[in-house]
């Protein structure tokens, strides 16, 4: 088998006394849909945010291509191949699809900064905007609002600005909250079709589409690892069902 693109080991988070994500040990490889899920509280965004860089490990290890990469910046990381979308929609609704997209691809070249030659000068960034959104089946729109799309074009939109960014492992936060189910069926075809060039994490709530498209299934209850193999494996375990029975039980 190839080698994991990105592996954690034994990464934690502590908030004082709470340790959000605990001894954790994962690995992510191109071509296969990692889904991770559990209750509400189990440490599945902070898990996210450790990865993309948005918040620092308080101790453990974020290997990426063999690297430790644990204490770079968010911003380092993203420019090493790591792209992420949000919980909540992380565009700007005044300007236009394509905008959206060229700022996105822009602000991963050293050259973004440099104010005195016109944005769209850049033709490179340009083909990666309409590259991305052509990957996402937005080109037709791409000259409208993004305030005109629906909530499931939006979403798709946010992953077109990921994609801008040629990222080989995508770290994705809930892509399917609050669709309805002709979106996310379309949602779920995507992100079939981007697993064959990514490494992918998936956090998401609907189990159908957890069920439908993960390759691994790892679960996460108080911060750490329950349970972690194939999907089948996992929807059989006895421990995964009774922490998730107690969970309803408690009320948590």
């Amino acid at each position: 088998m190839a080698e994991a693109v990105l592996r954690t080991e034994r990464l934690s988070k502590h908030f004082g006394g709470l340790a959000a994500v605990n001894d954790v040990s994962l690995e992510f490889y191109t071509d296969q849909i990692h889904a991770v899920i559990g209750p509400n509280g189990a440490g599945k965004t902070t898990l996210t945010s450790l990865l993309s860089g948005d918040l620092p490990p308080t101790y453990g290890h974020i290997y990426l291509d063999g690297e430790d990469v644990a204490a770079l910046s968010a911003d380092r990381i993203s420019q090493r191949g790591v792209g992420r979308s949000y919980q909540k929609t992380n565009i700007f609704l005044p300007f236009s699809v394509f905008e959206n997209c060229r700022i996105a691809a822009q602000s991963r070249r050293k050259s973004s900064m440099r104010f005195v030659r016109p944005a769209l000068a850049y033709r490179e960034v340009v083909r990666e905007a309409e590259r991305a959104l052509a990957e996402v089946g937005l080109e037709h729109r791409a000259h409208e609002t993004a305030a005109s799309l629906s909530h499931g074009e939006q979403r798709q939109l946010e992953i077109a600005m990921t994609l801008a960014t040629r990222p080989r492992i995508l770290l994705l936060d809930e892509p399917l909250a609050g669709m309805g189910g002709e979106e996310s069926a379309r949602m779920v075809e995507l992100l079939r079709k981007l697993k064959q060039a990514h490494a992918m994490l998936l956090v998401e709530h609907d189990m159908d589409a957890v069920f439908a498209l993960a390759d691994r299934l790892t679960v996460m209850v108080d911060g750490r690892v329950l349970e972690s193999g194939p999907p089948e494996l996992i929807r059989a375990s006895s421990a995964v069902q009774e922490a998730y029975l107690g969970t309803e039980e408690s009320g948590q």
